[in-house]
């Protein structure tokens, strides 16, 4: 009898699918992907694939992009219903009557967005890359949605004259100080690396700030040997995973995204065998979204 991730294999090699996964997803999603990482990782895996199917383990912005970016391939998202809170705190009502009131500021959107708000946003960015961007636009004003906190820390890096819209991630704010201090007390030997989704308060006490694939990466490089991870636990696999002989320790058990937990081995098969949710973008705007997007790839690319 075929086990659920025997028939996942069969059935992606008959729909000539990929299967791509957000480093917070759960364990067994990670472990059945073609593709694991960050939003940006992702969103260049979407644009470059010559599959015909991506099925896109993560929350709905990030299928959306894929669909945005990959528009002759089939986008199915396991879990329909796996949204995003941050996404969810601006409309384009809102976005519109911002730009109205600063007609000279640029709109840089976070990827963690509608493809209306990225539709209506002159560039793209992910936390690996905005300070890259918000360093290369030329307006003495920007608009930065939904994050205010990733924008606060860009703001910082770049010294930019910045308007943050007041936005945030509902996981990532579960972090504080206090967090901190008492896990450092517990491991004093090791380098606390954090989101930059995280409270200013929190950014200040951390050695690094670090997208999800820079926390890999300079784990990966590091000579040392415990971590203090600041982010969606599930990453934690992943850490372990590459690097078996460091330690790591979540910087607070409770920084669970429970959207980004709601794909499963299941739904993944479901989703390969009904061929569905499928994510699809209004062409009018995913022409629109489409610009921002392919303005952030341009400048990763220089």
């Amino acid at each position: 009898m075929q086990t659920i991730k025997e028939k996942i294999l069969k059935l992606k090699k008959e729909r000539n699918a990929v299967i791509i996964a957000h480093n917070y997803q759960p364990i067994d999603v990670q472990e059945i992907a073609d593709f694991l990482g960050d939003s940006l990782d992702l969103s260049r895996k979407a644009a470059q694939t010559s599959a015909d199917v991506i099925v896109f383990c993560g929350v709905h912005f990030m299928a959306e992009t894929a669909a945005i970016l990959a528009p002759n391939k089939t986008v199915l998202i396991p879990d329909g219903t796996a949204g995003c809170p941050m996404a969810n705190m601006i409309s384009p009502k809102e976005l519109i009557e911002v730009k109205a009131q600063h007609p000279g500021a640029k709109v840089v959107c976070y990827v963690n967005t509608s493809a209306e708000i990225k539709a209506l946003s002159d560039v793209c960015c992910t936390s690996s890359n905005a300070k890259t961007i918000v360093n290369s636009m030329l307006s003495d004003e920007i608009i930065f949605v939904p994050d205010k906190n990733l924008g606060h820390y860009t703001q910082k890096i770049t010294g930019k004259k910045m308007l943050l819209w007041n936005g945030y991630c509902p996981t990532h704010v579960k972090f504080q100080p206090e967090h901190i201090l008492a896990q450092k007390k517990a491991y004093p030997n090791a380098k606390v690396l954090v989101h930059p989704e995280c409270l200013p308060s929190v950014v200040e006490l951390a050695d690094q700030v670090l997208s999800t694939t820079g926390i890999c990466e300079f784990v990966n490089s590091s000579a040392d040997i415990e971590f203090i991870i600041g982010t969606e636990t599930n990453i934690l696999h992943r850490l372990s995973k590459e690097n078996p002989n460091k330690k790591f320790y979540p910087l607070y058990d409770g920084a669970i995204c429970p959207n980004m937990r709601k794909n499963s081995l299941e739904k993944v098969l479901f989703a390969l065998e009904e061929m569905k949710t499928i994510v699809s973008v209004d062409p009018e705007v995913s022409s629109a979204a489409k610009k921002s997007l392919d303005k952030m790839l341009q400048y990763i690319e220089k």
